[in-house]
């Protein structure tokens, strides 16, 4: 198990907020803060034995605080979209922030994103915990909410997820790293849209879940086979992104989720692998989900970045293990649901080797 050490990273409304070194024996390292349960950086090995950073992030609290889009961080208490930002639990109908369009994304205006979690360390793992009160942005319910990194000796970023609550009520976590796999500290490399484009991408579904103009899931499982979106087989990312299908155009590229089964089981299955043949980098992902939203960075702007480097679109992409978007206005996706004496538990494995 990793070795995990702890240094002050800002200060936020008087409260100072950490920043914790997790290394494993083979010297990978992740720093995670508490301010949002966010991955700042991961340290993974190329085929040369090279230790780059592989995920895109700030140098410093303030940056995540003023405009972060999300990099890194723990997203909820419902990742992902709802559309209208509304929906209906036993009857009774919740109006959510819009905070995206119409509709509600990733928590809404101060999610799980944005708050301090409690952290302790034990058994070389970071745990961290939240308890979001009844009414937060307007969801129902306490929901006590607690979630442990652990970087293993397999080169594993581990992710446990488990919630209860005191009042019916939805929850959707996930992960919202950026990953780009050729490594940010790499002065031969550009980081450019042509970086994750040329990468081999696999995504073990057979369907996906097609989007209005909005983003927002149209309710059926549509096939992969014979579209853009058939990742079954290894293919580059840009193979097909810019081809003329309506669907690539309302989610200006990959922004969609991929059915991995139609049932939370609890059981951990393969969902996507990547491949960089630049560095030689693979980045395997497991996870207990039924669905994984592939983000290609359509809307990264030319942020300013750590140590100065400029991220343009498409210079990162997402593998965000979830339910799928809108799930608590469509019946027929896997249910968001939590009602009290159940457990939420969600587990994601991001697993990185060299090929």
């Amino acid at each position: 198990m990793s070795t995990i050490t702890q240094k002050p990273f800002g200060q936020l409304n008087g409260q100072t907020v950490q920043l914790y070194t997790l290394q494993n024996k083979n010297g990978m390292t992740a720093k995670i803060t508490n301010y949002g349960g966010t991955v700042v950086s991961l340290m993974a090995a190329d085929r040369n034995g090279h230790f780059s950073d592989v995920v895109l992030g700030f140098d410093t609290l303030e940056e995540y605080v003023d405009h972060s889009p999300f990099f890194g961080c723990i997203t909820g208490r419902y990742a992902n979209r709802i559309a209208n930002a509304s929906f209906s639990l036993d009857g009774q109908k919740y109006q959510l922030a819009a905070n995206n369009g119409a509709n509600h994304l990733h928590g809404g205006k101060r999610g799980f994103d944005k708050k301090v979690w409690t952290a302790s360390t034990r058994g070389g793992r970071l745990h961290l915990s939240y308890t979001s009160p009844d009414g937060e942005e307007h969801y129902p319910g306490t929901l006590n909410t607690e979630v442990t990194y652990t970087l293993t000796n397999d080169n594993e970023l581990r992710i446990d997820y488990l919630a209860t609550t005191d009042k019916t009520t939805i929850v959707n976590l996930t992960n919202h790293s950026y990953f780009n796999l050729a490594g940010l500290d790499n002065e031969a490399v550009e980081v450019d849209a042509a970086t994750i484009l040329n990468y081999e991408l696999t995504i073990y579904a057979d369907r996906y879940t097609p989007i209005d103009a909005a983003s927002i899931p149209l309710g059926n499982l549509a096939t992969v086979a014979g579209t853009p979106f058939d990742f079954r087989h290894s293919t580059a990312i840009g193979a097909r992104i810019n081809s003329k299908d309506p669907q690539l155009k309302n989610g200006k590229g990959y922004d969609h989720n991929f059915v991995l089964k139609n049932q939370k089981d609890h059981k951990l299955i393969r969902a996507a692998r990547v491949y960089d043949s630049m560095s030689g980098r693979v980045m395997e992902v497991d996870t207990t989900e039924p669905g994984i939203q592939l983000y290609t960075g359509n809307f990264l702007k030319n942020i300013k970045g750590k140590n100065g480097e400029n991220y343009p679109r498409r210079s990162a992409l997402c593998l965000e293990a979830q339910t799928f978007p809108d799930s608590p206005n469509q019946p027929s996706f896997p249910s968001p649901v939590l009602r009290p004496g159940e457990k939420y538990r969600q587990t994601t494995v991001y697993r990185f080797s060299v090929s």
